[in-house]
């Protein structure tokens, strides 16, 4: 038997890998003549370039950029021989500010565009920009400001590039580009199909974890709305409607309509460059996959997902092993496991799921196999 084990992080307890190595010991106490293959990935959010560096080398390329308040820090990025990786979450996550500090409003994806600059310097031309986990909504005019794109306000005053001031945006220059953008082939990882603006918008559905109030996530769909408007109008651009527009507080958008990105579903993205449709070619028996929090955002295009389509498409059952699973119903009827099962069905608490998450995760795992192959 051969069990292929490729599951995500399971978020503030175990990366990826000590999630394979977890549910390797399960197998491995049921029936150590099993053949077992670690595969660990992930969606195109943070830790994205953690997973990819498992895979092929990447060198790292530290930088002192602006925070998403302005405040200098040393942010990486990596290179192959001919692509720089950079994950915005680096230069412009929320992870970098203090709970008290986190206000949509006021933060910049300026360091993140810091980042391309330097790639673009030392010759990189093929860019890969994976976009979750940041702390911002503007669009990606932080971006766009450290590349040479300067904003203006009816009054012809340039405009700070941070959310709030999406509103103010009157007119939009490139007069002042430090590199020919257009030559660029810029590829946007990440893991939700969001339309820019509106109900399920990028601050709707996301300002109110950045920090936002009701009133300023109100103002920044508002910005959102006229940021497409004027980009339509000085970059005969379209961003509205395209999904996952609304991804990193609008970066999606933003990179659409200043680098001519392209977007990409960010398991795609790991699944193609990780080899894992070959993978499934060589008898795989079982998949086993998971990931700290199983819920609706599941089936929009997170890890599980995409192992569930690729399942299907192959013909191998797949189990998932989760955190916590709050949608257990949708799941089954969306991805169609063999089976599901979740650490606090154990009856712990929540501090020891996380705490002692990967002796749950081996028990898990050995119950799994016991009870479908006994």
């Amino acid at each position: 038997m051969k069990i292929l084990i490729a599951p995500d992080k399971f978020k503030g307890s175990l990366s990826a890998m000590e999630v394979c190595n977890a549910v390797e010991s399960g197998i491995k106490k049921f029936d150590s003549a099993i053949e077992t293959i670690k595969h660990p990935l992930a969606d195109g959010g943070e830790g994205t370039l953690d997973i990819l560096q498992n895979y092929f080398k990447l060198n790292i390329v530290s930088v002192v950029v602006k925070d998403p308040l302005f405040r200098d820090i040393t942010a990486t990025y990596r290179i192959s021989t001919d692509t720089a990786y950079i994950e915005m979450a680096n230069a412009s996550g929320l992870q970098l500010l203090d709970e008290k500090e986190r206000n949509c409003s006021e933060t910049t994806s300026f360091g993140t565009g810091q980042l391309i600059f330097d790639a673009l310097k030392k010759g990189y031309t093929n860019i890969v920009l994976f976009i979750g986990g940041s702390a911002t909504n503007d669009a990606g005019i932080g971006m766009a400001a450290a590349l040479g794109y300067t904003f203006y306000n009816t009054k012809n005053e340039e405009i700070y590039p941070i959310g709030k001031e999406l509103l103010s945006i009157e007119k939009i220059d490139s007069q002042n580009l430090a590199f020919d953008l257009n030559s660029l082939n810029v590829t946007v990882v990440c893991d939700v199909k969001n339309p820019l603006f509106g109900p399920n918008g990028a601050a709707y559905v996301y300002g109110p974890q950045k920090g936002g109030s009701p009133a300023e996530v109100k103002n920044l769909d508002l910005g959102l709305q006229n940021f497409s408007v004027k980009v339509s109008k000085y970059l005969n651009k379209d961003v509205a409607t395209i999904p996952g527009a609304g991804a990193a507080g609008g970066l999606g958008a933003g990179a659409v309509a200043f680098l001519n990105a392209k977007m990409q579903s960010g398991i795609d993205f790991v699944m193609e460059q990780t080899g894992f449709d070959t993978l499934l070619q060589s008898n795989i028996d079982l998949i086993i996959t998971g990931e700290g929090s199983v819920d609706k955002q599941t089936v929009e295009g997170k890890v599980i997902k995409g192992i569930s389509e690729r399942a299907n498409q192959f013909n191998i059952p797949f189990s998932i092993i989760a955190g916590v699973i709050k949608d257990k119903e949708l799941i089954v009827e969306n991805l169609n496991p063999k089976s599901l099962h979740s650490i606090m069905e154990l009856g712990v608490t929540v501090e020891d799921a996380i705490q002692n998450a990967s002796s749950h995760i081996q028990k898990i795992a050995t119950k799994l196999l016991s009870d479908s192959y006994k």
